[in-house]
This record gives structure tokens, C-alpha cells and sequence, in this order.
């Protein structure tokens, strides 16, 4: 009888272009794209076989979300400058090509989630880009773009996106607003980036210096209830660990151990209730290297410890 092990299933979505794509000077604290698998690979907590390399977004899924005229701007290289500088990077087409790995990546995610339960994007969470711009280091929104192609392919028929980043969803909130089938919660500071706040399905805004107790009882209560009503038959989680006290944006308290109490919440309600769900890694902007990567790390110790 063959025995299978079950921890080989977890399928998680990297490229080298995740980082090495980046213009130099934006590297930090992006290097964290190529030191999380290498501190899980290190530690045992998955091996190789874990690991796959997405292909390219086809232009049929951008279009899912995204406007024909913006993605004709990004194709020749026609942005206006100041839509070049709020998204924050020299767009070029090396770029470009980063971000249609990343989103295909989310999307392979989704389908290794319907099949065993859950999977994970080293990257991802773009969810400053709105329909027809990008914003905030986002040039395409993964999981808008993922949720979508779930909905119009029938593989499920709702889906709930939960965005604990520290900073709102605001491209996500825009691209649902008004739809019947994708539901955004976004934990948030309030007074932090972006300034200006769009209305996801449910908004939970922050004070300066929350700490875990508050964050925790929070998030335990609202993902409850919205599991309760809204019964999502699929889930995308945007796990930024900026909300960390470290962060030297986040303006929050979390602790590192509370932001893995987060995680355990997140992954906990989704395995008891069968609710696929794809992890992607959003933000981190930490002084040291090694509080991104170890907060960043607990979200795949935590969903390897539940699922499998």
C-alpha cells in the first residue's frame, strides 16, 4: 500500500523574479521574497517539493478585473508619469512581468486550495491596485484577479477576502463595491496609508498602538460572524505583518507572537468550516530583516500545524 504524506501537498507559489526583478533600491525589504523559503526550507518545515513556479497571467484574467485602456498602458508603456509614481517603482516591462507571475501564482494557489485545502504565495496581496490603475507598489490586484476567475470558471460562488494588512485594501475595496459575490473585510489603521479609504463589505479601522488583545478579540469575533452569514465557499487571506510594533510604517502593536495568534484565527476558522483559502504575504516593513521574515514564516508553520 502506498502511504502518502500529507505535508507535500501544501503547494506554495515562488519565482526568482519575485525579488530579483525589483529596480535597485527597492530591494529592502523586498529580499524577504527569497529568505522565507530559504529559512522554511532550512528549518524542515517544507521541502522542495512544496515549492512551484508560476507561468505568465494570461491577458484574459487581467481583463477579468482590470480595464482594457489601463492594461494597454502597461503593455506599451504608456503610463502618464503621475500614474508611474503612485504605484512607486520605474515601470518597465520586467515589471510588469513580476506582477503577471505573482497573479498567475495566486491563481495556481486557488486551485491547489480547492483541491487540498489551502496554499500560500510567497508574494502577492497587491491590493493597492484598482481596476484601472495602480497604486501603492501594486500594478495588478492578485486576489481580485484570482476571485474572479474562480466565479466565472463556476469553481465556487463565493468568496470572502480577508485583508489584515495594515494598510486597507483600498484597489480591492474599489473593484467589489458593488458585487454580489466577492466580500471584503479589511483591518486596517485609520490613520495610515491610503489616506484616503474606499468601503470594503466590512471595515474595521484601527487605532495608533492597538495591541494583540484588542486586534485578536476583533478579528475573532467579525471573521466569525461573517463566516456566519455570508457561508463563503472560498477564502483569500492578505497576511501582512506590517501590523507589527517593529513595523516602521504600521503605526500598530502587535507583537510577533500575536501576529501568529492572527494567523492560527484565520487558518483555525477556515479548516473547522472547509473553506479553501489561498495566503498571500502583502507587507512588512520592519528594521530588522529577520522580524519580517520570522512573522512571515509563522503563517506557513501555522497552516502546515493545522492542515496537515
Amino acid at each position: 500500500m502506498q502511504v502518502i504524506n500529507a505535508s507535500k501537498m501544501l503547494k506554495i507559489a515562488w519565482h526568482a523574479l519575485y525579488n530579483h526583478s525589483l529596480p535597485q533600491g527597492h530591494r529592502f525589504p523586498m529580499e524577504k521574497y527569497d529568505l522565507i523559503p530559504e529559512q522554511l526550507l532550512y528549518e524542515g518545515t517544507i521541502f522542495e517539493e512544496n515549492l512551484f513556479e508560476p507561468g505568465i497571467l494570461a491577458e484574459a484574467d487581467i481583463l477579468r478585473v482590470h480595464s482594457k485602456a489601463y492594461l494597454n498602458k502597461l503593455l506599451q508603456e504608456k503610463l502618464e508619469k503621475s500614474e508611474a509614481r503612485k504605484i512607486g517603482f520605474p515601470f518597465s516591462q520586467e515589471l510588469l512581468l513580476r506582477e503577471r507571475m505573482i497573479n498567475q501564482g495566486t491563481i495556481d494557489c486557488a486551485h491547489f486550495a480547492v483541491d487540498f485545502g489551502v496554499s500560500m504565495n510567497i508574494a502577492g496581496g497587491t491590493h493597492h491596485a484598482y481596476s484601472d490603475r495602480g497604486e501603492g507598489f501594486c500594478i495588478l490586484n492578485d486576489q481580485a484577479i484570482a476571485a474572479r476567475h474562480l466565479i466565472d470558471n463556476q469553481i465556487c460562488e463565493k468568496v470572502l477576502i480577508v485583508d489584515l494588512d495594515v494598510h486597507q485594501g483600498n484597489g480591492t475595496a474599489q473593484i467589489f463595491e458593488s458585487s454580489s459575490e466577492v466580500y471584503t473585510f479589511s483591518m486596517h489603521g485609520a490613520k495610515n496609508y491610503p489616506f484616503h479609504k474606499e468601503k470594503s463589505y466590512l471595515d474595521i479601522a484601527l487605532d495608533e498602538g492597538t495591541t494583540d488583545e484588542v486586534y485578536l478579540n476583533l478579528l475573532n469575533a467579525n471573521l466569525e460572524e461573517l463566516i456566519d452569514d455570508l457561508k463563503p465557499d472560498f477564502l483569500f487571506y492578505q497576511s501582512g505583518v506590517d501590523v507589527l510594533e517593529s513595523d516602521k510604517l504600521g503605526r500598530l502593536a502587535l507583537s510577533i507572537e500575536g501576529c501568529k495568534r492572527r494567523d492560527q484565527i484565520v487558518f483555525q476558522k477556515t479548516y473547522n468550516n472547509q473553506i479553501p483559502v489561498v495566503a498571500c504575504m502583502g507587507g512588512g516593513y520592519s528594521v530588522r530583516i529577520q522580524d519580517i521574515v520570522e512573522a512571515h514564516a509563522n503563517t506557513f508553520r501555522v497552516a502546515k500545524e493545522i492542515y496537515f
